[in-house]
């Protein structure tokens, strides 16, 4: 009775850190969205508390980029420009 009670047990701690491990695992990230690395049109909006920019392109699609300060402050709605992605996205 007494080695069913330890198999029992040590069976039960195993699974439970077992499933502590799982679900500590962090989820992939989402890479099936297209990253252009550059997009050419026009400024929808920029937002200067967090130097986002928000850009329409040729066909319609909206790209909002992370820019620097000195970047959002010289541009403004209606600009036409070029962007550049930096760094691609890490997946």
């Amino acid at each position: 009775m007494n080695r069913w009670q330890t198999l029992t047990s040590g069976f039960v701690a195993i699974t439970l850190l077992s499933a502590g491990l799982a679900f500590g695992q962090q989820p992939k990230a989402d890479c099936k969205t297209a990253t252009p690395e550059k997009v050419e049109g026009q400024v929808v909006r920029v937002d200067q508390k967090t130097n986002k920019v928000t850009i329409r392109d040729k066909s319609g699609t909206t790209h909002e980029f992370q820019a620097n300060a000195e970047t959002t402050k010289d541009l403004k709605a209606g600009d036409t420009i070029e962007a550049k992605l930096r760094t691609a996205p890490k997946c």
